[in-house]
């Protein structure tokens, strides 16, 4: 798997510029997490993980809280998800998952960004089959062989594991986040994730000409402006 991973990370640190647009984000997506699978984070373990995430990137208290009190009372907008593929400048794969209350106006969006760039929209599969959906669990520890028993135990089917200066990797399928991270929790008590998020991490990433470049990070900068627009996930080498 390599640090394929890192590629949407370094691609979306563009939009930190704009704080309010990404504590809207988080606040949407923490909303829906709570909404559809419970507000305590301790028995809702997407939900943990993404409260940590947000903590991290410097969202504040008051934000997490309004929007966990929000799906507390059962009120509030009706989201969708929504995930649009196609291929972008250079001919690089891109999938575009967005949370929505109106998809017509979301599909109408990304398109235009699409067609922005001369790039085109593409039905659903186009690009997703040259990705894998992956769950990844990233963590402080020294003993690889210990955190692979302990999700062979829980019948996890690892796709890959890394050691790296002290902090093991864990690839898994995104059917089995829920038991890779119960199976690490349990074994190793209280973690301080540095990543636990499911993504869709390339095949294999390519590079793509300078002014090719350019484009596409145009077009990943007017994705990231939509206000539906989540996560951005694409297969360019950075």
């Amino acid at each position: 798997m390599g640090r394929a991973y890192q590629n949407r990370k370094e691609s979306m640190a563009k939009t930190s510029d704009a704080k309010a647009k990404v504590y809207s984000k988080y606040g949407r997506e923490i909303y829906v997490c709570a909404k559809s699978g419970g507000i305590d984070p301790n028995g809702n373990l997407s939900l943990r993980g993404l409260i940590e995430r947000a903590k991290k990137d410097q969202v504040p208290t008051h934000v997490i809280d309004k929007a966990i009190d929000k799906a507390k009372g059962g009120g509030g907008e009706d989201f969708d998800t929504a995930r649009y593929e196609g291929f972008g400048p250079g001919g690089c794969m891109v999938i575009i998952d967005c949370l929505t209350d109106n998809p017509n106006r979301t599909f109408g969006d990304v398109r235009t960004c699409f067609n922005k760039v001369k790039c085109k929209i593409g039905t659903q599969g186009s690009a997703s089959h040259m990705f894998e959906h992956s769950a990844i669990l990233s963590f402080a520890c020294d003993d690889e062989e210990a955190v692979l028993d302990a999700l062979m135990m829980a019948d996890v089917d690892v796709a890959d594991i890394e050691n790296e200066e002290g902090k093991v990797t864990v690839f898994a399928p995104n059917t089995d986040y829920f038991k890779a991270k119960t199976a690490l929790l349990e074994t190793f008590g209280e973690i301080e994730f540095d990543v636990d998020e499911i993504q869709f991490l390339p095949q294999t990433v390519s590079p793509i000409a300078e002014d090719a470049m350019e484009n596409f990070e145009r077009f990943v900068d007017m994705l990231n402006d939509l206000d539906d627009v989540q996560n951005i996930y694409h297969n360019v080498e950075l």
